[in-house]
Formats: C-alpha cells, structure tokens, sequence
C-alpha cells in the first residue's frame, strides 16, 4: 500500500560562523499510513521539532524531499493543520473569530451559516461552548490550546501535526486534552504526527512512536508499533502488563541507545553533502532516478 506521507532522506543543515555547517537532521526515513496516529519522540535537540516544521512547510529542507498524498511539500499550506506548544491566537479576537479566521480562507465558497456552523460545531467538542466569544487574556491555558486544536480541525487538513501541544500544561489539564484529542482524531481518523517528551502520552495516543537518535545529525533510531485496540481507556492500557513492557523499551531506548546511529543498508544512497538545486522537484528527481 503506498504511504500517504513518505519523507526520504531528509535532513536540514545551519550555516556557523566557522564556516562548517551545523547538521540538525540527517538522513530521516518514514512512511506513514492514511488515518495512522504517529508519535515523535527523543531527546530535547535531537530536531523532533525541525522535522515536523519541514513536513509543515515552515522551515526549508536542505537534502532530501516529504511527499504528501502523492505531492511533494513545498511552503505551508492549509492541507497541514498544526498544532504548537502554545496556541499563537490573535489577542483582539475572541476564540470564535480566531476559529473563522482560518476557515474564511479554506471554506471561502461556503456561506456565512455554514462556516459558522463549522466553527461553533469544533469549539463546542472542545469544550468551549460557553467560552467561545471570550477573548485569549480570558481564557486558561488549557482553553486556549482547546481553541488551537478546534482550529487546526476545523480547517479538515490532509494532515495533523502537533507540537508538544500539551507540553506547558499541568498534570490533570494534559490528560483531559489527551482526551479531546483522541476523541476528535477518532471521528475521521486524519492522519497525524505529534511530537511528545512524554513516554506514556505516546504510547496513549499512538500506533507507532517513532524515536530519534541524538543530535547534531539526528534521525530515526527505532520504531516502535502500539497494539493497543481502538477506542482506547487510559485504565485499560495501565491495567495491562503489556503497556510496562513498551513503556521499558521507550526508556530504555531513551537512556542506553538513543546515541547510537542505525547501519544504513548498503543499497540506501549515502545522504548528499550539499543541498540540492530547487528548480528540479523532488517528485521529478525520484521519477528520473
């Protein structure tokens, strides 16, 4: 079955005042699926969130190329809804608006009633029904990432990214939006890649977690496939003895082998030095290769 996202070789270099380039990514290889649920996981530097801003088109790739449901990714657009850390919502609209502002753009052939139905039907699920005409200063945390994620949805990418979405909230506040998020993903299943710090919210969430060696020049260590079945229960997966043997092996990934480099297969091309003229797509390089 060919992979709705295919990213291939891909890797993203800085220039230093040294004159010797500082390798970020290299050489990351990943497939995934239609509807799979993707978690990005490793240690804090190793370009978890360099990768996800190359497949969101907000950093330029330097070697390598992503294809996304059969076209290459070039510059951002709305087929990618991304979530970040902290939710960026305009401060002089309210939740409701920020919502519009997005869907105005992609439903711009829809009428007035129905983008404001679209909007007010993914706060609601969110839980902001009665908070969705206050502005972000009048909100929690929580409720402004609810927002953001009610925003990223509302727009129905090809495409969920996410990054540590839940990363500044409390305790109690992640999990209730781990819910929400699993909720929402489970009524049409949008492919997605998240990327986490945390163990257990990965192993929730996902179908496979994806782990990253250490940087400079970080890419793909393991993979990891989550079993579990679907709809999941936070208290059926720590019930089971199963979840503590995928939970040792993340951390054991993560403490003992995180800065071992994979053995690249011989018939793999070894990674360019340099990056690659832009006039000549990527689609185009593979087609002629």
């Amino acid at each position: 079955m060919k992979p709705y996202l295919e990213i291939s070789r891909l890797g993203k270099t800085y220039p230093t005042p040294s004159g010797a380039p500082a390798i970020i990514v290299e050489d990351f290889d990943l497939k995934i699926s239609k509807g799979e649920f993707i978690t990005l996981i490793g240690h804090s530097g190793c370009g978890k969130s360099t990768v996800l801003s190359m497949i969101a088109g907000l950093t330029d790739v330097t070697t390598g190329g992503i294809i996304l449901s059969g076209k290459e990714v070039v510059g951002a657009g709305p087929d990618r809804g991304v979530v970040f850390q902290a939710p960026c919502l305009l401060p002089w609209l309210t939740a409701f608006e920020n919502v519009m502002l997005g869907i105005d753009q992609v439903y711009y052939t829809a009428d007035r009633e129905e983008r404001r139905q679209i909007a007010e039907y993914y706060l609601t699920v969110v839980g902001l029904a009665d908070a969705m005409h206050q502005r972000p200063a009048e909100l929690s945390q929580g409720m402004r990432q609810r927002c953001g994620i009610a925003r990223a949805f509302a727009l129905s990418p090809k495409m969920l990214l996410l990054d540590e979405p839940f990363g500044m909230l409390d305790s109690l506040t992640r999990y209730e939006l781990q819910e929400v998020l699993l909720d929402l993903w489970q009524k049409d299943q949008k492919t997605a890649l998240m990327v986490t710090h945390d163990v257990d919210e990965a192993l929730f969430l996902s179908d496979r977690v994806v782990m990253m060696t250490n940087g400079p020049a970080a890419t793909v260590g393991e993979i990891l496939e989550v079993k579990f079945p679907r709809p999941r229960s936070r208290a059926q997966l720590l019930a089971d003895p199963f979840y503590y043997e995928l939970r040792a092996q993340l951390i054991g990934f993560l403490e003992e082998r995180s800065h071992l480099r994979p053995l690249r297969s011989p018939a793999t091309p070894p990674p360019q030095s340099a990056p690659p003229p832009r006039r000549r797509s990527f689609l185009s390089a593979l087609a002629s290769a």
